[in-house]
């Protein structure tokens, strides 16, 4: 049916599906939208343990306010290592070596509970030492899981889980080993695009974990002014024992064309590598360019020299 060129059933499929998209948007359908604000603080902590003693340790959980949903979660304790990438591992039991140990040394207080939105609760456990644990790093993870729940029956049925681990550095006291070997450090010397950096790759060969220092200062080629430094807040990545950590430190705000004099220095356990180098920073276009003109003087000079030796 048409009414003054207007097709009715168009318009009323047109009203339908804005109605469905309104609801859709209004609706709290996506667990996304409530289940990914869960929060653990700190994400992580470093502690000193003592064999034979018993060290007690905290961290928060919080529902956020902005969350509809009660959380009934559940913290157990599981094995953390890093990768090849460093990337965090919490789930190949594979994986684990002499440096998770402290995972069965590990009792959580209260271990599952509800939280109402905009509540918060400290999860507490406590770390019993062997008289016989072996001296340096120890490395564990608290990992929280929630099923969101929905206690007063109303809204939509939705079950999902989400977890957040929180990460346990420890330190048992007695005979450490601390050293690392640097494997390479370096700082392009050209660059087509990007931002100025350093890149370093340490081997910590202790038994105990310790950070990685990195500093970058950039100055004009002729200039002792710089442009850029970090000197006063130094980037820093802690580096396991027995693994390699490749660590990169960036000036930002990199010019996209420039030639500038960069120092690069990376730092672990006393000891400090540097790279001092001249970077030219030039976008492909303008090399090309550049190259361009000089075959073309090139060619001038060369077909010049001819010319001028036909005409004598």
């Amino acid at each position: 049916m048409n009414f003054k060129g207007i097709n009715l059933k168009n318009v009323l499929i047109a009203i339908c599906a804005a109605i469905v998209v309104t609801l859709h948007a209004v609706s709290p359908v996506s667990a996304e939208t409530y289940f990914n604000s869960f929060q653990v603080s700190p994400m992580n902590q470093r502690v000193s343990l003592v064999p034979g003693e018993r060290y007690y340790g905290t961290f928060k959980i919080t529902n956020p306010a902005s969350n509809q949903y009660y959380f009934r979660f559940k913290a157990e304790v599981m094995a953390f290592t890093v990768n090849d990438s460093y990337e965090p591992d919490f789930s190949s039991p594979e994986n684990n070596n002499d440096y998770n140990q402290i995972i069965d040394w590990i009792t959580i207080e209260n271990p599952e509970g509800i939280l109402a939105p905009n509540e918060t609760e400290i999860i507490q456990f406590y770390i019993d030492t062997p008289e016989d644990a072996p001296a340096g790093g120890q490395y564990a993870s608290i990992v929280v899981s929630s099923t969101p729940d929905n206690v007063s029956g109303e809204g939509l049925n939705i079950r999902a889980e989400y977890s957040m681990a929180h990460l346990i550095y420890a330190d048992v006291a007695g005979e450490t080993i601390r050293g690392g070997d640097f494997n390479s450090i370096n700082v392009p010397s050209f660059l087509f695009s990007g931002n100025i950096y350093g890149v370093s790759s340490i081997h910590n060969t202790g038994n105990v974990h310790s950070d990685g220092a990195y500093t970058l200062q950039v100055f004009p080629l002729f200039s002792k002014e710089e442009i850029y430094t970090n000197e006063e807040d130094p980037e820093t990545a802690i580096i396991f024992p027995n693994t390699t950590r490749t660590s990169s430190t960036f000036w930002y705000d990199t010019p996209s064309i420039g030639i500038f004099h960069v120092i690069y220095k990376a730092s672990f356990e006393g000891v400090d590598n540097t790279v001092d180098k001249v970077v030219i920073v030039c976008p492909l276009w303008l090399l090309l360019v550049i190259i361009f003109a000089i075959i073309l003087i090139i060619f001038w000079i060369i077909w010049g020299g001819k010319k001028e030796k036909k005409q004598r």
